[in-house]
């Protein structure tokens, strides 16, 4: 086999082996975007046009950053920046989803629980992967 061709197979095999679908944070920052999403069905009508997209735009948020984030891992300030955007992202999510269940606009306390316990998962779990990268940046590069 041409040698070049085998470095070009092996190059394409490293680019696919270091991907954010790998991590953690993303995977379950992916399973909240398909949860949040379906929870927006069940709020009233008068709740489809602001509240519910504005949860929808917020808890898609935090996985976009987290993307983005790591395709600038190269960087350590921006790789930080953008997981710090995710974390206030869901900061965001959590406060609107209390707010909906406050006010009566999402009535299953059972939805809320496990959304809320999710995200306060996700935070923790966020929070340890900023901290890592702030003192093992070179591992994630």
């Amino acid at each position: 086999m041409n040698l070049l061709l085998k470095w070009n197979l092996n190059l394409t095999f490293n680019i696919y082996t270091l991907s954010y679908k790998k991590l953690e944070i993303w995977q379950l920052s992916r399973e909240l975007v398909i949860e949040v999403h379906r929870m927006t069905f069940l709020l009233p009508k008068f709740e489809q046009f602001e509240e519910a997209q504005q949860i929808r735009r917020s808890i898609k948020s935090v996985k976009s950053n987290i993307v983005e984030g790591y395709g600038r891992r190269r960087y350590k300030q921006e790789f930080i920046r953008f997981l710090i955007f995710s974390i206030s992202s869901l900061d965001e999510t959590v406060d609107q989803l209390e707010t909906l269940s406050e006010t009566g606009s999402l009535e299953d306390n059972i939805v809320f629980e496990s959304l809320r316990n999710k995200m306060i998962m996700l935070s923790k779990k966020l929070i340890t992967f900023l901290r890592s990268v702030e003192e093992h940046h070179n591992e994630y590069s």
